[in-house]
């Protein structure tokens, strides 16, 4: 079995601290025999020099790609736009399966080199569920997000923090109203967090799941004040907020976290809005009268970058020790060809697979 040589690639996107890998699980891997080189990154949340002392090799930003063929690139967030052809096989959310914006040209760079994609999104096990996520942090931060803003006190641009440094902002102060909040898809990780979140904060957030959405209470919906969507669906249901309830002089409903972002999708559950928003500008105005507000940041685990990182390199980790052509990353790619065939990209074939 040829030795396993994983590249940790420096993130282009500037808002983007986190690390798939972290440096204590570097150590590890490198301990049990693979080859781990970094690359140089101003911006990720552990310096380089914690990678060197735990065996890495260190290189400059971007020289992943003349890393050598058998080298499996390994990051988070999207490529930068050149080269034109990838060559190597690839980990991370490429966000290329569900005719997102850019993803047909991406997977066409990949068909052109030979490479492949192995989407961190569609790592799962057996019975589908995810085996690496941010999830939870996304929920907690992004209900703790929409908490502050509704207290009058989020301010912009975002930054990234702490864990410790965004509970003390949460603590209620005794000028602070209540509010009633609402969870929906509190089963899952995001909703888990955001229930977290909103407790640190001294609420008592109403929690639904598919049973209260199967039928759903929309007047319940709109009379609660704060709002976090943690639900991505993948067929046909009823959407929770449509632009006649953005109208609707009862309600309620004044702030609103989407933790999903899943804008332009077909099953879009809150197909209210067509863009995100961002750090600079977190929050936008959906209706003035009654006013409501939405945050909907495609990114929130990275303004807690040493927490989300650590949560998830443990869970990666122990994949990448398996990493091969079988099992969680024999899906992966299987889905990679699939979707290559679909689009009429050559076969879907790659050099790796």
């Amino acid at each position: 079995m040829t030795e396993l040589h994983l590249w940790l690639r420096h993130e282009t996107r500037t808002t983007e601290r986190r690390t798939p890998i972290v440096p204590s699980d570097a150590r590890r891997l490198v301990e049990n025999g693979v080859t781990v080189t970094v690359e140089r990154s101003p911006q990720r949340i552990f310096p380089v020099e914690a990678y060197e002392a735990a065996g890495c090799r260190v290189v400059e930003p971007h020289s992943w790609t003349v890393a050598p063929l058998d080298a499996v690139v390994v990051g988070l967030k999207e490529l930068p736009e050149e080269p034109g052809e990838l060559r190597h096989r690839h980990v991370f959310f490429g966000h290329a399966y569900k005719g997102q914006p850019g993803a047909e040209a991406l997977l066409r760079r990949f068909v052109a080199g030979g490479g492949a994609l192995f989407d961190l999104e569609y790592l799962v096990d057996d019975n589908g569920r995810r085996l690496a996520a941010f999830g939870y942090w996304a929920g907690y931060v992004g209900a703790a997000l929409a908490v502050l803003h509704h207290r009058g006190r989020l301010t912009a641009p975002l930054r990234p923090t702490s864990k410790g440094e965004l509970d003390a902002e949460l603590q209620p102060r005794p000028d602070d109203a209540r509010f009633s909040s609402l969870v929906i898809g509190a089963l899952g990780r995001s909703g888990r967090g955001a229930q977290v979140a909103l407790m640190e904060a001294g609420l008592d957030p109403t929690c639904w799941d598919l049973a209260e959405t199967r039928d759903l209470d929309r007047q319940a919906l709109l009379d609660h004040e704060l709002m976090v969507n943690c639900v991505l669906s993948t067929g046909p249901v009823t959407p929770f907020l449509t632009d006649k309830d953005l109208a609707e002089p009862r309600r309620g409903l004044r702030t609103v976290c989407d933790v999903t972002c899943d804008v332009g999708s077909p099953y879009n559950v809150l197909p209210v809005y067509d863009t995100v928003t961002d750090w600079p500008d977190p929050v936008r105005r959906l209706h003035e009268r009654p006013a409501l507000d939405l945050i909907a940041i495609d990114n929130l685990p990275s303004l807690l970058p040493e927490e989300a990182s650590t949560d998830f390199s443990a869970l990666l980790t122990p994949q990448l020790l398996e990493f091969g052509v079988a099992g969680a990353w024999g899906r992966c790619l299987d889905r990679f060809h699939e979707t290559c065939r679909e689009l009429g990209l050559e076969d879907g074939e790659s050099n790796h697979a």
